[in-house]
């Protein structure tokens, strides 16, 4: 194996991240404003500019799973229970230890288990909670008027308030371990430039080289 230098994200895939967060972050400022959580923004203006970040956010994630689909890029998502504790252990103790990361990123498989299992669970859960909360809540107007109505959009909200939380520790969560390791500027520069240190089998370096030339450092 070698270790090279090699484009892992593309220029959709850091297109799509970068607009996700500023989606995300303003429809969780906005969110919480709409709940009284604080006072910086006023409330109509709160709630026209999170509808309007969700319907973007809806679009994105409407031609992100398409890209993952026809670039077979989804596989990269699919958790593996190989290394998985090992990865689990550094980040509960080994990272305080001074240890260093048990994962290498391979060329097929840039997440290590742990992320690919958080970012199915993100992707499978507290996205299409959201969604499942938020469009009711987006048009409870067209279902007001059935019985107790107002106590299902209570428990709508319930869930919708709550799955934005969860979102919100995944980020506090994503961005704390950006600062561990390498430097914050290593983990980020990656989702700009889209290359990344990669180890590489003899076979694969060689396609890359004869194949793909841009894509290797």
């Amino acid at each position: 194996m070698s270790t090279r230098q090699v484009l892992i994200f593309s220029h959709f895939e850091r297109f799509w991240h970068w607009t996700q967060m500023v989606l995300i972050v303003t429809l969780l400022a906005t969110g919480f404003g709409v709940h009284g959580f604080h006072s910086l923004i006023d409330f109509e203006e709160a709630v026209t500019l999170h509808t309007i970040a969700a319907l973007a956010l809806g679009v994105l994630w409407i031609l992100a799973t398409f890209w993952l689909l026809t670039t077979g890029t989804w596989r990269h998502f699919v958790p593996s229970a190989k290394g998985l504790w090992q990865v689990a252990r550094f980040y509960a103790w080994g990272i305080f230890q001074g240890e260093g990361h048990p994962y290498r990123k391979a060329y097929w498989r840039k997440h290590n288990p742990l992320q690919a299992l958080a970012y199915l669970g993100l992707k499978l859960v507290l996205f299409p909670a959201i969604w499942i909360s938020g469009i009711p809540y987006l048009l409870y107007g067209l279902w007001q008027h059935l019985p107790q109505a107002s106590e299902w959009l209570s428990w709508v909200a319930l869930v919708h308030t709550a799955a934005a939380f969860a979102i919100a520790a995944f980020i506090v969560a994503h961005i704390y371990l950006l600062t561990t390791g390498h430097s914050f500027v290593e983990h980020v520069k990656p989702m700009i430039t889209g290359f990344d240190e990669v180890d590489l089998s003899p076979e694969e370096e060689a396609y890359l080289v004869k194949d793909q030339p841009r894509h290797i450092r």
